[in-house]
Protein backbone atom coordinates (compact mmCIF):
# COMPACT_ATOMS: atom_id res chain seq x y z
CA UNK A 1 0.00 0.00 0.00
CA UNK A 2 1.56 3.10 -0.66
CA UNK A 3 -0.15 6.66 -1.08
CA UNK A 4 -3.42 6.38 0.72
CA UNK A 5 -4.37 2.95 -1.31
CA UNK A 6 -4.93 0.53 1.02
CA UNK A 7 -5.12 -3.63 0.02
CA UNK A 8 -8.01 -4.45 2.27
CA UNK A 9 -7.24 -8.00 3.83
CA UNK A 10 -7.66 -10.05 6.48
CA UNK A 11 -4.51 -11.42 7.39
CA UNK A 12 -3.02 -11.46 11.32
CA UNK A 13 -0.67 -7.99 11.69
CA UNK A 14 1.32 -9.70 14.43
CA UNK A 15 2.69 -13.61 13.31
CA UNK A 16 5.84 -13.30 11.51
CA UNK A 17 6.59 -15.42 8.10
CA UNK A 18 8.59 -18.85 9.17
CA UNK A 19 12.16 -18.23 9.48
CA UNK A 20 12.62 -15.94 12.12
CA UNK A 21 15.38 -16.47 14.27
CA UNK A 22 16.43 -13.52 16.49
CA UNK A 23 15.13 -12.48 19.74
CA UNK A 24 13.91 -9.26 20.63
CA UNK A 25 16.60 -7.89 22.33
CA UNK A 26 19.22 -8.45 19.75
CA UNK A 27 17.29 -6.82 16.94
CA UNK A 28 17.06 -3.93 19.24
CA UNK A 29 20.79 -4.01 19.72
CA UNK A 30 21.24 -4.50 16.09
CA UNK A 31 18.90 -1.56 15.07
CA UNK A 32 20.59 0.58 17.85
CA UNK A 33 24.22 -0.08 16.67
CA UNK A 34 22.75 0.59 12.95
CA UNK A 35 21.22 3.50 14.24
CA UNK A 36 24.70 4.96 15.71
CA UNK A 37 26.72 4.14 12.67
CA UNK A 38 24.11 6.14 10.70
CA UNK A 39 24.52 9.14 12.90
CA UNK A 40 27.82 9.27 12.72
CA UNK A 41 27.82 8.72 8.57
CA UNK A 42 24.99 11.46 8.77
CA UNK A 43 27.42 13.74 10.34
CA UNK A 44 30.16 12.88 7.60
CA UNK A 45 28.01 13.28 4.59
CA UNK A 46 27.62 16.76 2.49
CA UNK A 47 28.27 17.55 -0.79
CA UNK A 48 31.34 16.55 -1.35
CA UNK A 49 30.35 13.13 -0.43
CA UNK A 50 30.85 11.43 2.80
CA UNK A 51 34.31 12.98 4.66
CA UNK A 52 35.37 12.95 7.84
CA UNK A 53 36.90 16.84 8.49
CA UNK A 54 35.08 17.29 11.80
CA UNK A 55 37.34 20.60 12.40
CA UNK A 56 36.69 22.30 9.12
CA UNK A 57 32.77 21.05 9.14
CA UNK A 58 31.90 21.66 12.81
CA UNK A 59 29.56 24.57 12.10
CA UNK A 60 28.04 22.37 8.92
CA UNK A 61 27.76 19.40 11.28
CA UNK A 62 25.94 21.71 14.48
CA UNK A 63 23.75 23.41 12.55
CA UNK A 64 22.84 21.08 8.95
CA UNK A 65 23.80 17.91 9.34
CA UNK A 66 23.31 17.16 13.09
CA UNK A 67 19.73 18.09 13.33
CA UNK A 68 18.64 16.80 9.56
CA UNK A 69 20.45 12.91 10.83
CA UNK A 70 18.37 13.23 14.28
CA UNK A 71 15.13 14.39 12.47
CA UNK A 72 15.49 11.99 10.47
CA UNK A 73 15.51 9.43 12.61
CA UNK A 74 12.65 10.65 14.69
CA UNK A 75 10.36 10.98 12.00
CA UNK A 76 11.09 7.36 10.85
CA UNK A 77 10.43 6.34 14.30
CA UNK A 78 6.76 7.93 14.16
CA UNK A 79 6.33 6.48 10.74
CA UNK A 80 7.46 2.96 11.91
CA UNK A 81 4.95 3.51 15.16
CA UNK A 82 2.33 4.47 13.30
CA UNK A 83 2.76 1.66 10.34
CA UNK A 84 2.41 -0.93 13.12
CA UNK A 85 -0.69 0.92 14.92
CA UNK A 86 -2.49 0.48 11.79
CA UNK A 87 -1.53 -2.97 10.84
CA UNK A 88 -2.36 -3.97 14.50
CA UNK A 89 -5.81 -2.08 14.35
CA UNK A 90 -6.72 -3.00 10.82
CA UNK A 91 -5.66 -6.49 11.34
CA UNK A 92 -3.85 -6.05 7.84
CA UNK A 93 -0.15 -6.58 7.54
CA UNK A 94 -0.55 -4.18 4.21
CA UNK A 95 -2.15 -1.33 5.90
CA UNK A 96 0.22 2.00 6.31
CA UNK A 97 -0.11 5.26 7.78
CA UNK A 98 -1.35 7.29 5.02
CA UNK A 99 -4.33 5.12 4.95
CA UNK A 100 -7.22 7.46 6.74
CA UNK A 101 -6.45 10.67 4.71
CA UNK A 102 -3.78 12.27 6.18
CA UNK A 103 -1.41 12.23 3.40
CA UNK A 104 -3.93 13.79 1.04
CA UNK A 105 -4.92 16.33 4.07
CA UNK A 106 -1.18 17.01 4.23
CA UNK A 107 -0.70 17.13 0.61
CA UNK A 108 -4.07 20.13 0.42
CA UNK A 109 -2.95 22.38 3.11
CA UNK A 110 0.64 22.18 1.76
CA UNK A 111 -0.62 23.15 -1.70
CA UNK A 112 -3.20 26.06 -0.09
CA UNK A 113 -0.48 27.63 1.77
CA UNK A 114 1.54 28.07 -1.64
CA UNK A 115 -1.24 28.81 -3.76
CA UNK A 116 -2.25 31.67 -1.55
CA UNK A 117 1.26 32.96 -1.37
CA UNK A 118 1.12 33.21 -4.76
CA UNK A 119 -1.69 35.03 -5.01
CA UNK A 120 -0.34 37.14 -2.76
CA UNK A 121 2.37 38.32 -4.40
CA UNK A 122 5.02 36.28 -2.07
CA UNK A 123 7.68 33.82 -3.07
CA UNK A 124 10.24 31.98 -1.34
CA UNK A 125 12.70 34.56 -2.63
CA UNK A 126 10.29 37.18 -1.62
CA UNK A 127 8.70 39.42 1.75
CA UNK A 128 8.51 36.26 3.93
CA UNK A 129 11.33 34.55 4.86
CA UNK A 130 12.63 30.92 4.64
CA UNK A 131 12.14 30.48 8.22
CA UNK A 132 8.16 31.78 7.82
CA UNK A 133 7.25 30.23 5.03
CA UNK A 134 8.67 26.72 6.42
CA UNK A 135 6.84 27.39 9.49
CA UNK A 136 3.74 27.81 7.20
CA UNK A 137 4.07 24.75 5.51
CA UNK A 138 4.60 22.56 8.58
CA UNK A 139 1.61 24.18 10.37
CA UNK A 140 -0.47 24.02 7.32
CA UNK A 141 0.67 19.84 6.68
CA UNK A 142 -0.34 19.10 10.36
CA UNK A 143 -3.50 20.68 10.18
CA UNK A 144 -4.33 19.03 6.77
CA UNK A 145 -3.29 15.44 8.01
CA UNK A 146 -5.58 15.80 11.28
CA UNK A 147 -8.43 17.48 8.90
CA UNK A 148 -8.04 14.56 6.67
CA UNK A 149 -8.44 11.79 9.47
CA UNK A 150 -11.42 13.44 10.91
CA UNK A 151 -12.96 13.90 7.61
CA UNK A 152 -12.53 9.95 7.17
CA UNK A 153 -13.87 9.79 10.07
CA UNK A 154 -16.84 11.12 9.95
CA UNK A 155 -17.70 9.45 6.59
CA UNK A 156 -17.29 6.41 8.61
CA UNK A 157 -19.54 7.44 10.98
CA UNK A 158 -16.65 6.17 13.75
CA UNK A 159 -14.86 3.89 13.97
CA UNK A 160 -16.66 1.45 14.66
CA UNK A 161 -16.38 -0.75 11.32
CA UNK A 162 -12.91 -1.05 10.20
CA UNK A 163 -13.56 -2.09 6.71
CA UNK A 164 -15.93 1.12 5.99
CA UNK A 165 -13.02 3.03 7.91
CA UNK A 166 -10.71 1.99 5.14
CA UNK A 167 -12.84 2.70 2.58
CA UNK A 168 -13.72 6.29 3.65
CA UNK A 169 -10.23 6.52 3.75
CA UNK A 170 -10.05 6.11 0.30
CA UNK A 171 -12.76 8.07 -0.94
CA UNK A 172 -11.23 10.99 0.71
CA UNK A 173 -7.56 10.58 -0.32
CA UNK A 174 -8.94 10.34 -3.64
CA UNK A 175 -11.40 13.54 -3.03
CA UNK A 176 -8.68 15.58 -1.39
CA UNK A 177 -5.48 15.09 -4.25
CA UNK A 178 -8.26 16.00 -6.67
CA UNK A 179 -8.97 19.72 -5.08
CA UNK A 180 -5.11 19.82 -4.39
CA UNK A 181 -4.70 19.45 -8.10
CA UNK A 182 -7.44 22.01 -9.08
CA UNK A 183 -5.98 24.60 -7.37
CA UNK A 184 -2.31 23.53 -8.70
CA UNK A 185 -3.93 24.35 -11.89
CA UNK A 186 -5.14 27.88 -10.96
CA UNK A 187 -2.20 28.30 -9.16
CA UNK A 188 1.04 26.52 -11.00
CA UNK A 189 3.78 28.25 -8.40
CA UNK A 190 2.21 25.91 -6.32
CA UNK A 191 3.16 23.37 -8.44
CA UNK A 192 6.94 22.70 -7.54
CA UNK A 193 6.08 23.01 -3.90
CA UNK A 194 4.14 20.27 -4.02
CA UNK A 195 6.61 17.71 -5.92
CA UNK A 196 8.62 18.85 -3.17
CA UNK A 197 6.58 17.93 -0.51
CA UNK A 198 5.01 14.76 -2.33
CA UNK A 199 8.96 13.10 -3.06
CA UNK A 200 9.73 13.72 0.69
CA UNK A 201 12.53 15.94 2.16
CA UNK A 202 14.59 15.75 4.87
CA UNK A 203 16.57 19.27 3.79
CA UNK A 204 14.32 21.36 5.92
CA UNK A 205 14.55 19.44 9.24
CA UNK A 206 16.47 22.07 12.18
CA UNK A 207 16.45 22.06 15.78
CA UNK A 208 12.98 23.21 15.53
CA UNK A 209 12.09 20.32 14.14
CA UNK A 210 14.02 17.72 16.02
CA UNK A 211 12.61 19.68 19.36
CA UNK A 212 8.81 18.81 17.79
CA UNK A 213 9.08 15.48 16.32
CA UNK A 214 11.27 14.42 19.61
CA UNK A 215 8.46 15.61 21.56
CA UNK A 216 5.72 13.94 19.55
CA UNK A 217 7.62 10.40 19.87
CA UNK A 218 8.02 10.86 23.24
CA UNK A 219 4.60 11.19 23.63
CA UNK A 220 3.07 8.90 21.23
CA UNK A 221 5.39 5.55 22.28
CA UNK A 222 4.40 5.30 25.57
CA UNK A 223 0.87 5.69 24.69
CA UNK A 224 0.92 3.20 22.10
CA UNK A 225 2.82 0.72 24.30
CA UNK A 226 0.21 0.98 26.94
CA UNK A 227 -2.42 0.19 24.21
CA UNK A 228 -0.32 -3.35 23.01
CA UNK A 229 -2.74 -5.45 24.69
CA UNK A 230 -5.79 -4.19 23.11
CA UNK A 231 -3.71 -4.66 20.10
CA UNK A 232 -3.43 -8.39 20.94
CA UNK A 233 -7.02 -9.01 22.10
CA UNK A 234 -8.39 -7.57 18.54
CA UNK A 235 -5.47 -9.88 15.93
CA UNK A 236 -8.34 -12.41 17.86
CA UNK A 237 -11.09 -10.57 16.31
CA UNK A 238 -13.85 -8.37 17.59
CA UNK A 239 -15.72 -10.59 19.32
CA UNK A 240 -12.59 -12.16 21.13
CA UNK A 241 -11.81 -8.75 22.01
CA UNK A 242 -15.57 -7.67 23.35
CA UNK A 243 -15.12 -11.20 25.01
CA UNK A 244 -12.45 -10.11 26.92
CA UNK A 245 -13.83 -7.01 28.15
CA UNK A 246 -12.41 -4.90 25.54
CA UNK A 247 -13.69 -1.79 24.64
CA UNK A 248 -13.57 -1.58 21.35
CA UNK A 249 -14.94 2.27 20.43
CA UNK A 250 -12.64 3.66 22.92
CA UNK A 251 -10.19 1.85 21.86
CA UNK A 252 -10.21 2.18 18.34
CA UNK A 253 -10.37 5.96 18.50
CA UNK A 254 -7.74 6.45 20.97
CA UNK A 255 -5.85 4.38 17.84
CA UNK A 256 -6.52 6.25 15.41
CA UNK A 257 -5.79 9.53 17.26
CA UNK A 258 -2.24 8.59 17.98
CA UNK A 259 -1.76 7.02 14.16
CA UNK A 260 -2.95 10.97 13.04
CA UNK A 261 -0.78 12.71 15.65
CA UNK A 262 2.17 10.54 14.57
CA UNK A 263 1.56 10.55 11.39
CA UNK A 264 1.11 14.24 11.13
CA UNK A 265 4.07 15.75 13.18
CA UNK A 266 6.06 13.64 10.68
CA UNK A 267 4.62 14.32 7.02
CA UNK A 268 4.61 17.85 8.40
CA UNK A 269 7.85 17.84 8.56
CA UNK A 270 9.57 15.65 5.83
CA UNK A 271 7.09 15.48 3.17
CA UNK A 272 4.52 12.13 1.97
CA UNK A 273 8.22 9.56 2.25
CA UNK A 274 6.63 6.64 1.15
CA UNK A 275 6.93 2.94 2.47
CA UNK A 276 8.79 3.45 5.69
CA UNK A 277 5.56 2.57 7.86
CA UNK A 278 4.65 -0.24 6.23
CA UNK A 279 8.06 -1.72 5.67
CA UNK A 280 9.27 -1.34 9.15
CA UNK A 281 7.03 -3.42 10.84
CA UNK A 282 7.26 -6.16 8.46
CA UNK A 283 11.03 -6.27 8.62
CA UNK A 284 10.29 -6.83 12.66
CA UNK A 285 8.01 -9.34 12.18
CA UNK A 286 10.20 -11.13 9.30
CA UNK A 287 12.55 -10.99 12.67
CA UNK A 288 11.36 -11.92 15.85
CA UNK A 289 8.67 -13.20 16.81
CA UNK A 290 7.25 -11.04 19.36
CA UNK A 291 2.98 -9.43 20.59
CA UNK A 292 2.47 -6.10 20.36
CA UNK A 293 4.62 -4.53 22.61
CA UNK A 294 8.09 -5.63 21.16
CA UNK A 295 6.51 -4.58 18.22
CA UNK A 296 5.96 -1.23 18.50
CA UNK A 297 9.01 -0.21 19.92
CA UNK A 298 10.75 -2.31 17.41
CA UNK A 299 9.50 -0.97 14.18
CA UNK A 300 9.57 2.49 15.61
CA UNK A 301 13.54 2.09 15.54
CA UNK A 302 13.79 0.13 12.61
CA UNK A 303 11.38 2.89 10.76
CA UNK A 304 14.24 5.26 12.23
CA UNK A 305 16.84 3.22 10.70
CA UNK A 306 15.38 3.23 7.07
CA UNK A 307 14.67 7.13 7.00
CA UNK A 308 17.96 7.95 8.29
CA UNK A 309 19.93 5.13 5.87
CA UNK A 310 17.58 6.65 3.31
CA UNK A 311 19.13 9.99 3.62
CA UNK A 312 22.48 9.84 4.29
CA UNK A 313 21.76 7.75 0.97
CA UNK A 314 20.71 10.75 -0.55
CA UNK A 315 23.01 13.01 0.18
CA UNK A 316 25.98 10.84 -0.51
CA UNK A 317 25.49 8.43 -4.05
CA UNK A 318 25.12 11.46 -6.57
CA UNK A 319 27.13 14.05 -4.38
CA UNK A 320 26.75 17.06 -5.07
CA UNK A 321 23.46 16.30 -6.42
CA UNK A 322 21.03 15.18 -3.55
CA UNK A 323 18.47 12.86 -4.21
CA UNK A 324 14.74 13.08 -2.91
CA UNK A 325 14.54 10.88 0.60
CA UNK A 326 10.86 9.66 -1.21
CA UNK A 327 11.94 8.11 -3.97
CA UNK A 328 14.59 6.15 -2.66
CA UNK A 329 12.38 4.52 0.28
CA UNK A 330 10.03 4.26 -2.12
CA UNK A 331 12.34 2.19 -4.66
CA UNK A 332 13.22 0.28 -1.54
CA UNK A 333 10.29 -0.08 -0.06
CA UNK A 334 8.79 -1.50 -4.00
CA UNK A 335 11.50 -4.37 -4.48
CA UNK A 336 11.38 -5.30 -0.91
CA UNK A 337 7.55 -6.09 -1.28
CA UNK A 338 8.12 -7.23 -4.78
CA UNK A 339 10.49 -9.73 -3.67
CA UNK A 340 8.05 -10.90 -0.76
CA UNK A 341 5.23 -11.46 -3.20
CA UNK A 342 7.56 -13.50 -5.55
CA UNK A 343 8.58 -15.89 -2.32
CA UNK A 344 5.18 -16.06 -1.15
CA UNK A 345 3.92 -17.10 -4.78
CA UNK A 346 7.09 -19.97 -4.65
CA UNK A 347 5.96 -20.92 -1.31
Amino acid sequence: MNGGRPLVGTAPAVLPLPGARLDASRLALLLLAAALALLALGLAAGSEGIGWRWTEDAPLIRDIRAPRSLGALAAGALLGLAGALAQGLFRNPLADPYLLGSAAGAGLGVVMVLAAGGLLGVSIAGALTEALLRLGLVGAAFVGALAGVSLTLAMARGVGRPTVLLLSGVVVGVLLTAIADGIVMLSPEALRGKQVFLLGSTSFLGWSSVAVLAAVLALALPLAVSMARALDALVLGDATAASLGLPLPRVRVLLVGLMALATGAAVAQVGLVAFVGLVAPHLVRRSVTVTHGPLLGLAALAGGVLLLAADVAARSLLAPLELPVGMLTAVFGGLYLLVLLRRRSRG
